[in-house]
């Protein structure tokens, strides 16, 4: 969850309800894959509820992503094929933006786009640093654990988690079809 709190502390609520509007609520079942290894991706998914597995041919399950968490956001920044398939574990809840949409948004508000990417940029780095870490030491902490380094957080996303909890709110309020004050 801790994830959510730094992508929408970078988004502003102008982003957030734009997204919530321009998406597509989606709900899962248990098993249900929403993303196979080495197809072509041309959408986003904001994880509102629930949990995904992760797998990668020939490693298997390689992580489980909670609420908060992007999926496909590597094929918002390029075209090659997805490298992990991605099933839902238990009931999923989802928020999906085609790519089309996004572009036409980043073209439309630049301010949107330099947010988006920066949120985006955070979620990426915190992911290769997971990774590298695992690889070299084990475990590794990442956004999502409750490890935290003396360094870790960048001062002004402190100043937004809690604008970002209520965004993260609000979106799941709206996707559930519940009155937003």
């Amino acid at each position: 969850m801790r994830k959510v709190l730094y992508i929408f502390g970078l988004l502003s609520d102008t982003d957030v309800e734009w997204m919530s509007k321009v998406g597509t609520a989606r709900t899962l079942t248990d098993q249900t894959v929403l993303i196979r290894e080495g197809e072509r991706l041309d959408r986003l998914y904001i994880l509102v509820d629930g949990h995904m597995q992760v797998a990668i041919a020939g490693i298997g399950i390689v992580a489980e992503l909670g609420s908060g968490e992007m999926l496909g956001e590597m094929s918002i920044v390029d075209s090659s094929p997805t490298s992990a398939t991605v099933t839902a574990k238990g009931p999923v809840k989802l928020l999906e933006l085609s790519k089309a949409a996004l572009e036409v948004r980043f073209a439309e508000d630049a301010g949107f786009g330099m947010r988006f990417f920066r949120a985006l940029t955070v979620l990426l780095a915190d992911r290769m640093r997971g990774t590298i870490k695992r690889m070299k030491f084990g475990e590794a902490a990442g956004l999502d654990s409750d490890e935290f380094l003396e360094d870790e957080l960048e001062e002004g996303l402190l100043d937004s988690v809690s604008l970002a909890g209520d965004r993260f709110s609000r979106l799941m309020r709206i996707l559930s079809g519940a009155s937003v004050a």
